[in-house]
């Protein structure tokens, strides 16, 4: 394989692609530093896009960020390349949360070239899904995807379900009581339009529940939206658990890597989805996510799946706000 160097133009859209990412409220946090010299990619978490109310600890940081990370992996595969990552590669520099050296040793790997269309694509989709049950072969595609990044996918019983929208709605109704959080919400969930690069666009909210608890986060978090539609979403909702032996950084980060494989399979397949991460956000809540029928130790996130329309996208910084080359 060459050892020329990577041109700016490919390393500028790999991030592009990277960027599409999800991430908690579409905060975005993620910076990205091209070292030219040694053909080096650094990932960083942005401090000043913190959630200190709904993400305190950082975890769904951690968690965009390495969404953005695999978008990245498929992206360089896509583009010929077989980039080595390593994840926190400098322990005195909590920011610094992966480094990509793009040419690899190896060829690209076509597994994850196979899912670049999937990138710009993928959308998280509010809208009710159809009361339809995804097939045994399409759910152990998703189980692989997981199993890939060293996570678990598993999909609950029902009563297992009904346990996790009794916690969303728990969760919501803290929401609901707590200042700080509806405040940090209303900074990202925007109910007005415009044109902000980054945030919950009105029209991305989704329908209000003409039923009481649903699966599907409300954004407006009580303010007024007059013109947005209600709507009833499917009764018996396909919840997915996603989750990690461990719970520390570098969990989060392939947890997050792990997120976004299953959701670009799961767009491959014909499927659409959502996270529902609010019962996540509450340490005395997030413990009883887990289905204690499973092995799964820790939670990461919790996914809506099904066969529906596809949801709007949401706004992206352009890339010049987030790549720095040196």
């Amino acid at each position: 394989m060459s050892e020329e160097p990577v041109e700016e133009r490919t390393v500028t859209a790999l991030v592009a692609d990277a960027t599409t990412a999800p991430s908690l409220h579409n905060a975005q946090p993620w910076r990205f530093r091209h070292l030219r010299g040694p053909g080096v990619l650094r990932l960083y978490a942005d401090p000043e896009r913190v959630l200190p109310h709904a993400d305190p600890q950082n975890r769904g940081l951690h968690l965009g960020c390495g969404a953005a990370l695999f978008n990245l992996r498929v992206s360089a595969a896509a583009a010929g390349l077989d980039p080595d990552v390593r994840l926190l590669p400098d322990p005195a520099d909590a920011d610094l949360l992966a480094e990509v050296r793009l040419r690899g040793t190896g060829p690209p790997d076509p597994a994850l070239a196979a899912l670049h269309p999937e990138i710009r694509r993928r959308h998280s989709s509010r809208l009710p899904y159809r009361d339809q049950e995804i097939p045994a072969a399409v759910r152990e595609r998703l189980y692989t995807a997981a199993r890939a990044e060293g996570a678990q996918l598993l999909f609950p019983g029902t009563w297992h379900v009904r346990s996790v929208l009794d916690l969303v709605r728990d969760a919501e109704e803290r929401e609901l009581m707590d200042t700080g959080a509806r405040e940090e919400m209303a900074r990202w969930a925007h109910t007005d339009p415009g044109d902000a690069p980054d945030g919950i666009p009105a029209e991305a909210f989704g329908p209000r529940s003409r039923h009481g608890t649903s699966s599907v986060r409300d954004f407006a978090v009580g303010r007024p939206m007059p013109d947005r539609p209600w709507a009833s979403f499917e009764e018996r909702p396909n919840i997915a658990l996603l989750g990690t032996p461990h719970d520390d950084p570098a969990d989060w980060l392939r947890a997050g890597q792990a997120l976004e494989r299953v959701l670009l399979r799961a767009t491959a397949d014909g499927l659409v989805a959502s996270v529902t991460s609010q019962p996540l956000e509450w340490p005395e809540l997030r413990w009883a996510t887990r289905d204690p029928l499973s092995a799964m130790s820790q939670v990461q996130m919790v996914l809506r799946i099904g066969y529906g329309p596809e949801g709007p996208p949401s706004p992206r910084r352009p890339v010049g706000d987030v790549l720095d080359v040196e």
